[in-house]
C-alpha cells in the first residue's frame, strides 16, 4: 500500500473558483434561460492581436518545413524570446541578462513549482488576502505558512514587521485579488527587510502592464538590491491575452546564492535550471514565436490597445462604486476592483445576492483569506456592454 502525501488533507477541499463554478452551475440548472454576467474569474475576453496571430501562423508554417522544423527546444526557452523579454525589461529601465530569464507555460505553474527549491523548514510569509495558489502549493509540500494582514487601514498593502522573521516572502503587485500597487518607497522597505533577513522575495508581476503611473515600479528589480533577494514571475496572460495560449517567464538572478548545511553554497538559478531541465520540456515553439511578437514595438502597441479597453471597464466599475460611496482599491493601475460589501454583508452573502437577484457573478473576498471577509472582487476583463449592464443591474444592491 502506498503512503500518500497527507499534506493534501490540510488544504481546502475545494479550490475557490471551483466552488464559484459549482454555485453558478446549480443556479443555471434551476433557472434555465437566465442571462448571467460573469465578472469573477480574471479571464480575458478580447482575442489575440493581429501581429501575434500572424506570428503564431508563421510558427505553424515553420513546423511544416524541414528547414525550419523544431523538435525539442531548450527547456529555459528559445534565445530569440529570452532576448525579447530582456529588451522589454530594458525599455522599462531594468537591466536583466537573458540567461536569467526562464520561459514557461505560465506564472501559475512557476509560482507553484518554485516551492520545490525550498526546504520544509522555512518560514513562508504570504499576504492575507492572497492568491490561493501561493498557500495551497506550499501546504501540498508540507510547508507551514504565516500571514501578514492586508486590510483597509494599510490599503491592502501589508508591510514588513521587523519583529517577524521570514525566509520566503510572497508579494504580488499589482495585487491579485485587491488591485493595490506598491510604490517604490514601500517596495524598497520589503527589499531591505529581505536583505536583512537573508530572505527571498517571490514577486508576482503578472499585471505589471496595467501600471500607467510612472512612479510605481513595474518590476521588483527596479529597486536597488533586489537582484540579491528576489525572484520575479510574469505572464502574457493579461498583457497579451494568452490565458488560453499559455506563456510566462520567470527571472532568477545569478546573485541568489545561499549557504547549505553541508558547508557549501547553492545557486537558486542553477537549481531552477536543473529542475526545469528534469521536469519540463519547454513551452511550445509556436507559442514562443507568437510571444516574441508581443515585445516588438508594433506588437506591444496592439496589446496596449486591449489593455486600455479593460482599463476603461475598470473605470466604469470604479465610477459605480464612487457614486454609491463604497470604499475600494484597484481599478486604476490594475484590472481588479476590490471593495467593501455594501450594508455590512458578508462576502458569500453578497455573492449569492448578486447571482440570485441580478445574475452577476464576482468573487467573494473571503475565498482569498480571513482578511477578505466582507470584501468582494470584480474584474475588468468582461465585454464593454456587459460590464455596463452588470453595473446597472447591481445599482439597486449597491445603494
Amino acid at each position: 500500500m502506498p503512503k500518500l502525501n497527507e499534506c493534501y488533507l490540510d488544504i481546502k477541499e475545494s479550490y475557490l473558483f471551483a466552488e464559484i463554478s459549482r454555485r453558478v452551475s446549480e443556479y443555471e440548472k434551476n433557472n434555465p434561460g437566465k442571462d448571467i454576467i460573469r465578472l469573477g474569474i480574471g479571464d480575458v475576453t478580447l482575442p489575440l492581436s493581429k501581429r501575434v496571430l500572424d506570428a503564431l501562423h508563421k510558427g505553424v508554417d515553420d513546423q511544416g518545413d524541414p528547414s525550419t522544423f523544431k523538435g525539442y527546444g531548450p527547456e529555459q526557452g528559445y534565445g530569440f524570446l529570452r532576448e525579447a523579454v530582456s529588451g522589454y525589461y530594458g525599455s522599462n529601465g531594468v537591466d536583466i541578462d537573458p540567461d536569467e530569464i526562464f520561459i514557461s507555460d505560465g506564472a501559475k505553474s512557476d509560482t507553484g513549482n518554485i516551492t520545490e527549491l525550498f526546504d520544509r523548514d522555512n518560514t513562508i510569509l504570504v499576504p492575507d488576502p492572497v492568491y490561493p495558489v501561493y498557500v495551497d502549493t506550499n501546504i501540498m509540500g508540507g510547508k507551514s505558512v504565516k500571514y501578514m494582514a492586508g486590510n483597509e487601514e494599510n490599503g491592502f498593502l501589508p508591510m514588513p514587521d521587523p519583529k517577524v522573521h521570514a525566509d520566503v516572502i510572497y508579494i504580488c503587485s499589482p495585487n491579485n485579488p485587491t488591485g493595490a500597487v506598491y510604490d517604490k518607497e514601500r517596495l524598497t522597505k520589503w527589499v531591505d527587510y529581505a536583505l536583512d533577513n537573508h530572505a527571498v522575495i517571490l514577486f508576482d508581476s503578472a499585471y505589471e502592464a496595467f501600471i500607467d503611473d510612472p512612479s510605481l515600479p513595474r518590476s521588483i528589480f527596479a529597486i536597488e538590491g533586489a537582484k540579491k533577494c528576489a525572484i520575479e514571475f510574469c505572464s502574457l496572460s493579461k498583457t497579451a491575452g494568452f490565458t488560453g495560449t499559455r506563456l510566462g517567464y520567470t527571472v532568477i538572478p545569478k546573485d541568489l546564492v545561499f549557504p547549505t548545511s553541508r558547508g557549501g553554497q547553492m545557486s537558486l538559478h542553477a537549481m531552477w535550471f536543473r529542475r526545469q531541465s528534469t521536469k519540463f520540456n519547454g513551452a511550445s515553439y509556436i507559442v514562443q514565436r507568437g510571444a516574441a511578437e508581443v515585445f516588438t514595438k508594433e506588437g506591444m502597441e496592439e496589446c496596449r490597445a486591449n489593455i486600455a479597453y479593460y482599463k476603461e471597464n475598470a473605470k466604469i466599475i470604479s465610477e459605480a462604486l464612487d457614486a454609491n460611496g463604497i470604499w475600494y482599491t484597484g481599478g486604476k493601475n490594475s484590472p481588479y476592483i476590490w471593495f467593501r460589501c455594501p450594508h455590512g454583508m458578508g462576502s458569500w452573502e453578497f455573492f449569492d445576492r448578486l447571482l440570485n437577484e441580478v445574475q452577476v457573478v464576482g468573487t467573494p473576498g473571503e475565498g482569498f483569506g480571513d482578511n477578505g471577509k466582507g470584501f468582494f472582487r470584480l474584474t475588468a476583463f468582461g465585454e464593454r456592454e456587459r460590464t455596463k449592464e452588470a453595473m446597472k443591474r447591481m445599482e439597486k444592491i449597491l445603494q
